[in-house]
């Protein structure tokens, strides 16, 4: 296995500490996101982010010193089969490296694309790389060699959530209300299975399945909510479909605690304060007050530079360690990239994590998170001018994190 501790912040330059790649060259990344319609706000902030990481990349030489990373953007209308349309464009322009991370079936169909476009172009090969994709089958059943995550699935974060809450004695009946794709579906089944096996005193008093980023009022869901007796929500849901279940639960007036997969994501701490929201838990891989010695540096520069919050850490995760297996590897080439990427271990600023070769699925501590008022002291980081941020309350180490695999993994002979 391969361990590599990175000494964190990285803003300032490595000065003759990087070894360069054999092969120098500019290496570029497709962006495959929505960049118009409903999710665009969500996929500006990672638009930012990506372009803040990969500045510290190419600053900071972290793939070799004269090797440097580019980003070309393209649209797919968070459709998949736009998707497909612009990762044939992608390659036609010789890009063999795909960023996404904005929908877990989008997700998928690149990985299909991916598959049969390696398949009928040797030597022409391309990796998909995701930071936010959480469907559980895509590192399972749908597994490839061409593709790797850099975010805990859905499984294993409803496995730390349901641990946390089947501690909290006085929930007796929660209600779960999701998205209708891939991962609202599998956080719904998860939750029941694993409630079921820890807390089987707990009812799921209600279990809805809505259409993502379609629905214009919650109040409907919410009123069923309230009558169910629910004591609990569950919800995976992100953008407006979250913002708004947020205002109809405000409007109704329904107080109880709101357990979320997605609360932190860029416009939620604001629909959160609106909402006078206080009782908000969040299962994630950390939170900006965790650890602010390591992590003050990275996190003010892109704030000065974006005026964003920096909340997502899989990206930067993402890009030391493709950073490190192109200079691992002596190759930008996608196979050498992805041989070096297999095992690889790093310490970052969640701790170490390893990029898990039967899968590819990275694996990491997770948190679970409150929602506080900042107070400067363990809350110094509020999110969007608030006032509020996430504190940790409960740390869950990489091997109880960690689920087993189904991948049948093919790889290149």
């Amino acid at each position: 296995m391969k361990l590599h501790t990175f000494l964190l912040p990285m803003v300032a330059a490595l000065a003759g500490a990087a070894v360069s790649a054999s092969h120098a060259e500019v290496i570029k990344i497709a962006h495959i996101d929505p960049y118009s319609g409903p999710a665009a706000g969500n996929n500006q902030y990672n638009v930012n982010l990506l372009k803040y990481v990969v500045e510290l990349a190419n600053r900071n030489g972290w793939a070799g010193a004269n090797n440097s990373f580019e980003v070309v953007g393209f649209d797919n209308k968070n459709s998949a089969q736009e998707s497909v349309l612009q990762f044939k464009n992608a390659t036609d322009q010789g890009i063999q490296y795909v960023v996404q991370g904005l929908s877990s079936a989008v997700g998928l169909a690149l990985v299909d694309a991916a598959n049969r476009h390696n398949e009928r172009n040797p030597g022409k090969e391309v990796l998909i790389l995701t930071p936010n994709d959480q469907a559980t089958e895509m590192t399972n059943e749908n597994c490839s060699f061409w593709f790797f995550r850099f975010d805990a699935n859905v499984d294993m974060r409803s496995q730390a959530l349901a641990s946390y809450v089947a501690k909290n004695k006085s929930i007796k009946k929660t209600y779960l209300i999701n998205q209708n794709y891939a991962m609202g579906q599998q956080v719904s089944g998860m939750m029941k299975t694993e409630l079921k096996r820890k807390r089987p005193d707990v009812q799921i008093v209600g279990d809805d399945l809505h259409p993502m980023l379609q629905v214009k009022d919650f109040a409907p869901y919410v009123a069923k909510i309230k009558a169910s007796g629910a004591d609990s929500i569950i919800t995976a849901n992100w953008n407006t479909d979250l913002s708004l279940l947020v205002r109809a639960l405000k409007d109704s007036n329904l107080k109880v605690p709101l357990y979320t997969y997605n609360a932190s994501s860029p416009g939620m701490p604001t629909a959160l304060a609106a909402a006078g929201a206080e009782n908000v838990k969040l299962v994630t891989y950390w939170v900006t007050n965790d650890d602010l010695k390591d992590s003050a540096n990275v996190i003010n520069a892109f704030k000065t530079q974006t005026g964003n919050d920096f909340t997502s850490l899989p990206w930067y995760n993402m890009m030391r360690m493709l950073s490190q297996a192109i200079k691992d590897g002596k190759s930008a080439k996608p196979l050498a990239v992805a041989r070096a990427l297999e095992d690889m271990r790093i310490t970052s600023l969640n701790g170490e994590l390893q990029m898990r070769k039967s899968d590819h699925q990275i694996q990491q501590p997770l948190v679970i998170a409150e929602w506080k008022k900042a107070n400067g002291k363990d809350v110094k980081y509020d999110q969007e001018k608030t006032g509020w941020g996430f504190k940790t309350i409960e740390k869950i180490d990489a091997y109880v994190s960690s689920l087993p695999t189904t991948c049948q993994m093919k790889r290149p002979t």
